[in-house]
C-alpha cells in the first residue's frame, strides 16, 4: 500500500511540476524581464544582466532563510499563474465550443447569431459548388467530366468552413457537433443520452484514446490561457504581444486538431459499440447498427421530463404569459 501511495504521489508531483510550475516559472521570468526592460529598451540584454546582478547581491537574497523564502514564493507564484491560465482556458473552451450560445446574454447572442448566419451562407455556397462538380463527374461522357482535383478542392473549401452545415460560431464547435449530428441523422442515436452508458462498454484502448484526445484539447485551451496572460505584459513590454500571438496561433491549431480527433473517436465509438450496448440493455437485434436499433437504445436510456403538478399550474401560466410579453 505504501508503494502505491509513493507512486501516486510521484505522478501527482510530476503533473503539478509540468503543468503548473514550469510554465509558471517561464511566465514569471518573462514578466520580470518585461518589468525591468519596459517599452523603452525592450531588447537591452545588458540592462537586464545588470539588474539581475544587482538584485543577486541583495543581503536578503544572499542569506539562507531569504533564499528559502524566495524559492517558496516563486514556486507558489508560478503555481498560481498556472491555475489562472487553466481557469482562463476553461472560459476560452466554453467560448470556442459555444455549445449553449443561444442562452448567452442578448448582445453576445445577437452577434453570434449574425456570424452563424454568415457562416451558413458561405457553407451553402461552397456546398452548391461541390454538388455541381459532383453532378458533372456523373456525366456519361468521360470527356465532359471535370478533373477530380477540382471536386476535391470544392470539398476542401466546404470542409474548411465547417464539416456540416454550421450551427455554432467556430469550426471547432461545429466539428464536435458534427459527430452528434451524423449519429442522429444516420442511426437516430442521441449521443448526449447514450454516451454515459456507452462509455461503460467501450474497450480500454478506445477509452484511452478518447481520454487522450480530450486531454489534448484541455492542454490546447490552457495554452490559450497562457496567451491571454502574456498579452497582459504588453502594457509594460510590447514584445509580449508577439509571444501572445504565437501562443494563441499554436493553441488554435492544437485545439482544432484535438477536436477533430476527439469527434472522430466519439463517432467511431457510437457506430461500432451501440449494438454492444443494446445487447447489454437486453434489446434483441441482429446485424449492424441501424435506425431502428438506434431509436430503441436512445428511447430506453432517455429519461422523461418532470411534469408540473397541480400546484405549479398558476405559476407556470404566469411565467408563460410574462415570457410571451417580453419575447
Amino acid at each position: 500500500m505504501s508503494e502505491l501511495w509513493t507512486e501516486l504521489s510521484k505522478q501527482l508531483a510530476d503533473r503539478w511540476l509540468s503543468l503548473l510550475v514550469l510554465p509558471g516559472l517561464l511566465f514569471l521570468g518573462v514578466a520580470a524581464a518585461a518589468h525591468t526592460l519596459g517599452n523603452q529598451h525592450p531588447f537591452d540584454a545588458e540592462l537586464l544582466v545588470r539588474t539581475i546582478t544587482a538584485e543577486a547581491k541583495n543581503p536578503v537574497v544572499t542569506g539562507t532563510s531569504g533564499q528559502i523564502l524566495l524559492l517558496v514564493a516563486v514556486l507558489l507564484a508560478a503555481a498560481a499563474a498556472g491555475v489562472v491560465a487553466q481557469a482562463i482556458g476553461v472560459f476560452v473552451e466554453r467560448v470556442v465550443l459555444a455549445s449553449g450560445w443561444t442562452a448567452w446574454p442578448v448582445p453576445a447572442a445577437w452577434l453570434v447569431r449574425r456570424w452563424v448566419c454568415l457562416r451558413r451562407l458561405r457553407w451553402d455556397h461552397a456546398d452548391r459548388l461541390y454538388d455541381g462538380e459532383l453532378q458533372r463527374a456523373l456525366l456519361p461522357d468521360p470527356a465532359d467530366r471535370p478533373d477530380p482535383a477540382v471536386r476535391q478542392a470544392a470539398a476542401g473549401r466546404r470542409a474548411r468552413i465547417a464539416p456540416e452545415r454550421p450551427e455554432r460560431p467556430t469550426w471547432t464547435g461545429d466539428r464536435i457537433q458534427a459527430a452528434v449530428l451524423r449519429l442522429d441523422r444516420d442511426h437516430h442515436v442521441d449521443l448526449a443520452v447514450v454516451w454515459p452508458a456507452l462509455e461503460r462498454v467501450l474497450p480500454d484502448g478506445l477509452c484511452g484514446d478518447i481520454a487522450n484526445a480530450r486531454a489534448a484539447m484541455a492542454r490546447a485551451v490552457t495554452l490559450a490561457g497562457w496567451a491571454v496572460l502574456y498579452a497582459f505584459l504588453t502594457w509594460w513590454w510590447w514584445p509580449g504581444a508577439l509571444i501572445a500571438v504565437v501562443l494563441a496561433s499554436a493553441a488554435r491549431l492544437r485545439m482544432r486538431a484535438g477536436a477533430d480527433q476527439y469527434a472522430r473517436l466519439l463517432e467511431t465509438a457510437g457506430r461500432l459499440y451501440v449494438p454492444t450496448l443494446a445487447s447489454t440493455l437486453g434489446i434483441d437485434h441482429t446485424g449492424p447498427l441501424d435506425r431502428e436499433l438506434g431509436t430503441a437504445v436512445t428511447e430506453q436510456l432517455r429519461t422523461e421530463s418532470p411534469r408540473p403538478g397541480p400546484a405549479d399550474e398558476p405559476a407556470r401560466r404566469w411565467w408563460m404569459w410574462w415570457y410571451r410579453g417580453v419575447s
